[in-house]
This record gives C-alpha cells, sequence and structure tokens, in this order.
C-alpha cells in the first residue's frame, strides 16, 4: 500500500512539475483568472446583481472550463505517446491505474491552484457585502468537482490518439454534451416531441443541475456521486486504453 501511494506520489509530482517547467502553465492561470473576472464583472452582473453573492461568478464555470479544462488536460497520455516516452513509463515497477491517478491527480491539483488563485473575488464579496461564506464553499466544491469530472473526460480521449489537437475537440464535444443535455433551451426543445422519460434520460446526464445544487449552497450526496462516477467510469475506461496499449493490442 505504502509503495502504490509512493508511485502514485512520484507520477504526480512529475506531471505537476512538467506543467511549470514551460510558461505554459502561467499562461494558462492568466488568461483562467482573466476570463473568470471578464464573465463575473461584465457579463455577470456582478455589481447589478446587489448581493452579496459570488452567483455570476459561479454561473459561467461550466462554459469557461469547457475549453480550458481540456486545453490542460490534452497532454496527458498523448504527449506520451507522441514523444515515445509511454513504453518507457509502462516498463517502470508502477501498474497503468498508479500513472493514471497520479497524473489525473496532478492535473486535477493544476486546476485547483489555479481556481484558489481567485480569492480575490471572495475577498471583494466579502468587503461590499455580508456574504455568506458557506454558500461561496460549497460553490468552490462544486467547481472543483466540475473541473475534475471535464479533466477526467479529457484523460480518456488523450488516451485515445498521440495527436493533441483531436484529444482536445474530442473532449471539448463530450463535456458540451454534458452541458447541453441539462441547459434550459435544449430541455425546453426536447419536451415539444420527445417522450418524458427521453428527456429525463437526457437530463441525467447534464452537469448543469447538479452543479447549481453547490451554487446554492446545498451538499448533496447525490451531486457528489454524479461528479464522483463520471470522474471514476472515465478513469476506468482510460485504464482499459492504456491497458491494451501495455499489452500491445
Amino acid at each position: 500500500m505504502n509503495s502504490a501511494v509512493a508511485n502514485v506520489r512520484t507520477i504526480a509530482k512529475r506531471e505537476l512539475g512538467g506543467y511549470f517547467a514551460s510558461p505554459v502553465a502561467y499562461v494558462f492561470i492568466v488568461i483562467f483568472l482573466l476570463l473568470c473576472g471578464f464573465f463575473t464583472f461584465m457579463l455577470g452582473g456582478f455589481f447589478e446583481r446587489r448581493e452579496a453573492s459570488l452567483v455570476s461568478f459561479f454561473l459561467w464555470h461550466p462554459w469557461l472550463y469547457l475549453f480550458l479544462v481540456p486545453a490542460a488536460g490534452m497532454r496527458l497520455w498523448s504527449e506520451e505517446r507522441r514523444l515515445g516516452t509511454m513504453e518507457l513509463l509502462l516498463t517502470m515497477p508502477i501498474t497503468a491505474w498508479q500513472a493514471i491517478v497520479g497524473k489525473f491527480l496532478a492535473s486535477w491539483l493544476f486546476l485547483a491552484l489555479a481556481l484558489a488563485l481567485t480569492f480575490p473575488v471572495v475577498m471583494t464579496v466579502n468587503y461590499l457585502g455580508d456574504a455568506d461564506n458557506g454558500v461561496i464553499f460549497c460553490g468552490y466544491i462544486g467547481s472543483l468537482l466540475l473541473a475534475g469530472a471535464y479533466l477526467a473526460v479529457s484523460c480518456l480521449t488523450s488516451a485515445m490518439t498521440r495527436n493533441q489537437v483531436i484529444s482536445f475537440i474530442i473532449s471539448v464535444v463530450i463535456c458540451l454534451f454534458l452541458i447541453l443535455a441539462g441547459w434550459p433551451p435544449v430541455t425546453n426543445l426536447l419536451v415539444r416531441w420527445a417522450p418524458e422519460w427521453l428527456v429525463s434520460g437526457v437530463v441525467a446526464f447534464s452537469v448543469i443541475p447538479h452543479f447549481d445544487g453547490f451554487q446554492r449552497g446545498v451538499l448533496d450526496s447525490r451531486d457528489l456521486i454524479f461528479f464522483l462516477s463520471i470522474i471514476g467510469f472515465s478513469l476506468f475506461a482510460t485504464g482499459v486504453i492504456i491497458r491494451n496499449l501495455r499489452s500491445g493490442h
């Protein structure tokens, strides 16, 4: 058990160091923070709402992550395959699962760091009014889980191809489906011609209703299970692909 944890930590440290070894990580963080500020204060109507909340901040996260998270995760396995280092990685005394979990945790930690750097927004809303920090904290938890779900999907698509652009496009399409499945304009359109059971089935795959619960400050076990299920299934599918590559199939 200790050796497994040590292996995961080693892979995670290697992957996290790879992010900051180039300017890409810093550019990503700067773009993320600028977009968060723009969507919150310009498009989200932060001041027009006249309430001490971060609704206008979290509202845009499903769309903001749609491109930024796949951009951060597309290199996870595609880069290894392109450089030919995957064979070297898989011949090391580690299991495929340890490599997958290590890479995923490192990228998730990187996204968590970028999200944590938005703390000036929290300070601003607390300065301007009596904010409910419990609701804000729940919103951050939901945002981190949402980013983790998108990242796990990107991890899966990255293992499917050695081309990072293809990995990016596929993951964006899948994540877009996870948004549109519960987006009100889409569900209203489906209600007009599709049976109720089909509409309910499509909505069940959407991240929007589950993320909305966190925005309201509700820590519902069903929402937690939903996001963790996406992460678990995507990483499991990634493991299947990696094992096939490892066995030469």
